[in-house]
């Protein structure tokens, strides 16, 4: 029987990568993209896909994709929350409050209006896969970055509450933590990326980590190394390290 996977944010970067490394395996998908069109262009690319144009803030709009995934296909083995964006932001300006609203919305609350219509159906049938895509951001803060190390850092804790309300379930819950991956997200960054990944590379490795279950990974391996020493690091050392740093545009 062929794995019924849900992703969100799928019309481009890691997503996409996702829905055609298990569309290559027969799944049958159920991708989601705030533009459906860029989704459908790949209907040939992606037999067995269901293309679903919906913004992931809006919490109705997801529960209309849920019914309808499951109404037809029955209910998901894996639902992989991807769907994020990342924009430069400095607190002093007063302009930058609305895209610190902006990426909480999406990149938390987001998250969460992916999971929650399909948890009572994977509750029922005692099985499933949640799997949200988070970010070393999220480990510590970064100047210029305050809003999407932030939202990381949330999305972070609250994989690991969600975990927890699962466990004895049969869901399992999966925090995957990525350094840099080639992305329209990363191609504007103007400091150098170390370890970084191409999307398709990224999607494999997320995918074995999928399939064996495992609650909390980050890639590739480097990156968490790099990002463990960045945890222990002293504040003033800290501090003079990324203090001139360059930083995201906004």
């Amino acid at each position: 029987m062929s794995l019924k996977v849900i992703i969100s944010g799928a019309s481009s970067g890691l997503g996409m990568a996702l829905a055609k490394h298990y569309s290559k395996f027969g799944a049958t998908l159920g991708l989601i993209a705030r533009n459906k069109q860029p989704l459908e262009a790949l209907s040939d690319e992606l037999p067995g896909a269901s293309f679903y144009g919906a913004d992931i803030r809006n919490s109705q709009a997801m529960q209309s994709v849920a019914r309808e995934f499951i109404q037809r296909y029955g209910c998901p083995d894996i639902v992989i929350a991807n769907a994020g964006v990342s924009r430069g932001t400095l607190t002093e300006n007063v302009e930058d409050g609305e895209v610190f609203k902006s990426i909480l919305a999406t990149n938390v609350n987001g998250m969460v209006n992916t999971f929650q219509p399909f948890i009572v159906a994977m509750r029922a049938s005692g099985q499933g896969s949640l799997v949200g895509i988070a970010s070393v951001a999220g480990y510590r803060g970064l100047p210029g970055g305050g809003a999407y190390s932030a939202s990381k850092a949330a999305v972070i804790t609250y994989l690991e509450s969600l975990r927890i309300e699962m466990f004895g379930t049969g869901i399992s819950v999966i925090t995957v933590c990525p350094g840099f991956i080639v992305t329209p997200m990363t191609m504007n960054n103007p400091f150098r990326m170390p370890f970084i990944l191409t999307a398709e590379t990224a999607a494999k490795n997320i995918v074995r980590i999928i399939k064996r279950k495992k609650t909390y990974a980050v890639i590739p391996w480097q990156m968490a190394i790099f990002a463990r020493v960045l945890k222990i690091l002293p504040n003033f050392i800290y501090d003079r390290l990324l203090a001139n740093m360059p930083r995201k545009p906004r």
